[in-house]
């Protein structure tokens, strides 16, 4: 695998965390605690290994610019500037949403949950559509 291909990779990380998070949302409303932790520990896993992919990838490539015009670069950046903006709370809220499930401080657990998986969800499709439309339109 060389550099050009994290791309692709950090698109399919994107897409299994999606996978992972709604897998975990529908296991813990239906009580199933200990899939839905697993299932979580997985989308973190994956989310984790997507940043450092992604780290790789631009510290080695640089910023990569949108070719397209008209409507499609308007779509682009309005898809671009609230991923990145919200990319950004996702590994802090993450982190304290993992902790307290891991502690069983359900409440508070429950209560950030509620602002992180949906946020977390954005970000994870939201960055599919950015690869899609940066390297494959």
């Amino acid at each position: 695998m060389s550099v050009t291909d994290l791309p692709t990779l950090n698109a399919i990380l994107n897409g299994c965390a999606t996978i992972l998070l709604v897998l975990a949302y529908r296991q813990i409303r239906r009580g199933r605690v200990d899939v839905h932790r697993r299932l979580m520990l997985a989308a973190f896993a994956v989310s984790t290994l997507f940043l450092l992919s992604y780290v790789v990838y631009h510290a080695e490539v640089g910023s990569v610019p949108y070719e397209g015009t008209g409507v499609w670069r308007v779509v682009y950046f309005a898809i671009l500037i609230p991923h990145i903006v919200l990319a950004a709370v996702v590994p802090p809220l993450a982190i304290v949403t993992l902790v307290r499930g891991l502690k069983r401080q359900d409440a508070r657990h429950r209560a950030i949950a509620r602002i992180t998986l949906p946020i977390w969800l954005f970000v994870s499709v939201t960055g599919v559509l950015v690869y899609l439309m940066l390297y494959r339109m």
